[in-house]
């Protein structure tokens, strides 16, 4: 007797591995960069926080928050103390553990290489020439080496702050993409409110640079892209 074997040829094989290789090749990218954002979202979320307790505990233990700086960094900005200084530097030596001071974010080198810490593209209001920390997880926040106190008047929102209050966070530290975050749609830039703004997750408009704004004992993002990011992530 005889039987009868079932079985693929080798043309049908190999034009269901095509149709595999296809689909795979449309969702990958998208499948990465909406894992991307979701992990920069939730570091982004946590370094806010982190800078906003920095700021009660410098009002609990030596009386400085970000409206009581009075003393911009000095050379030795790393070793500046709180009860000895009114620097940004000074508060963030008392309050934060295990941060490591750059005098400016140029100063830090990609991952793996002698590369220079650069920001790609156009940025609102991220600078390499901000002095910068990076924390104990590796997230870096960078700020203004000002002298300047930055406090918000009642009735008064963002915009009325001076750029020296300005800052970013970089959720991944030196690690590409090294990209201030923008909006998807409507031009907006430093702003009070979101707006229309929408931030997609793609590789070009979700960035792993978040820029914020000191002032009073608050940390808060000053971008519609920024912001929109926050609210999303809530």
């Amino acid at each position: 007797m005889r039987t009868k074997k079932f079985g693929f040829t080798l043309a049908e094989v190999l034009i269901t591995l095509g149709i595999i290789g296809v689909v795979a090749a449309m969702t990958i990218p998208t499948l990465i960069s909406n894992t991307n954002s979701a992990k920069f979202k939730s570091q982004y979320k946590k370094t806010l926080s982190t800078l906003n307790q920095a700021a009660l505990m410098g009002t609990a233990q030596y009386d400085l928050d970000y409206a009581s700086i009075t003393t911009k960094c000095g050379t030795t900005g790393g070793t500046e103390k709180p009860d000895v200084t009114a620097s940004m530097c000074a508060l963030i030596n008392g309050t934060l553990s295990g941060a490591t001071y750059y005098s400016s974010a140029a100063t830090m080198k990609v991952p793996g290489t002698s590369t220079a810490y650069t920001i790609k593209g156009s940025a609102a209001v991220a600078k390499t020439s901000m002095t910068a920390y990076q924390l104990a997880d590796g997230s870096v926040f960078a700020f203004n080496n000002t002298s300047s106190a930055c406090t918000l008047a009642p009735g008064d929102n963002i915009t009325t702050l001076a750029t020296t209050c300005q800052g970013f966070i970089d959720v991944n530290g030196p690690t590409l993409p090294n990209k201030e975050v923008k909006c998807s749609s409507a031009a907006g830039k430093v702003a009070s409110s979101v707006g229309s703004c929408i931030v997609r997750n793609n590789a070009a408009d979700m960035g792993d640079i978040f820029p914020v704004v000191f002032h009073d004992g608050t940390v808060e993002p000053i971008t519609d892209a920024a912001r929109y990011v926050l609210n999303q992530s809530k």
